[in-house]
């Protein structure tokens, strides 16, 4: 069952639309909780993203990201649906999210999933 954490995600106008830049948002406080032990998983979350029409309001990224604290999931399944969650709210021209979790049993585990729009959806005017 998919969460509904996503609600808590707003989003405001990006001011600079006919501009392509970077936004980089470290987020090195994350944690979610294993499925498999109910142990939590404490990683660093990074967002790097070319904002279209909308940029992700910060207080509502970190509300949004500390409802997953009590949320069991693989790093895969979390990183992946944190990034779809992101890309649906502000609608990037791209966006990548990077996952680095602390080891476990002596293993370190980073994820990295993208996201492009399809050319047809995307709102940037043709120059």
């Amino acid at each position: 069952m998919r969460p509904d954490f996503h609600k808590l995600l707003e989003t405001f106008e990006n001011q600079f639309p006919d501009r392509d830049y970077t936004i980089t948002t470290v987020c090195p406080e994350f944690t979610s909780m294993c499925p498999k032990t109910g142990q939590p998983d404490f990683g660093t979350l990074t967002l790097i993203y070319v904002p279209d029409r909308l940029c992700v309001e910060l207080k509502s990224l970190k509300h949004y990201l500390q409802k997953f604290r009590n949320h069991g999931a693989f790093y895969e399944h979390v990183t992946n649906l944190i990034l779809d969650d992101l890309a649906q709210a502000c609608r990037p021209r791209s966006m990548s999210l990077i996952a680095d979790f602390t080891p476990r049993g002596g293993i370190r585990t980073s994820i990295r999933v993208d996201y492009t729009p399809p050319p047809a959806t995307s709102r940037r005017k043709a120059k």
